[in-house]
């Protein structure tokens, strides 16, 4: 099993920053793409950015230019740096997790945390 712990969510002001992370844990091999989606009361799920092993990243065009995503491989942890916030920045921000396990690839997801942007 995996484990995704995220931390960093919470309230701030419009124009605010805050910084997200999330650390995996448990049995695998490796880990591949690690990314951030969100949810919005009311909305469609996003992906709003991801990182490959290799680093390569790609963001949604919503948070293109504010957020930014990182990857630390030595601790299985990925950040998301969210700057300029606005009150659609506003949802349950979860990570997820390509690992390679014994019986192949898998993707695990973390709990949530919530970020709420205020006007």
């Amino acid at each position: 099993q995996v484990q995704l712990v995220e931390s960093g969510g919470g309230l701030v002001q419009a124009g605010g920053s805050l910084r997200l992370s999330c650390a995996a844990s448990g049995t695998f091999f490796s880990i591949n793409t690690m990314g951030w989606y969100r949810q919005a009361p009311g909305k469609q799920r996003e992906l709003v950015a991801t990182v490959t092993s290799g680093e390569s990243t790609m963001y949604a065009n919503s948070v293109k230019g504010r957020f930014t995503i990182s990857r630390d491989n030595a601790k299985n942890t990925v950040y998301l740096q969210m700057n300029s916030l606005n009150s659609e920045d506003t949802a349950v921000y979860y990570c997820y997790a390509e690992v390679t396990q014994t019986m192949g690839l898998y993707r695990y997801s973390g709990q949530g945390t919530q970020v709420t942007v205020s006007s």
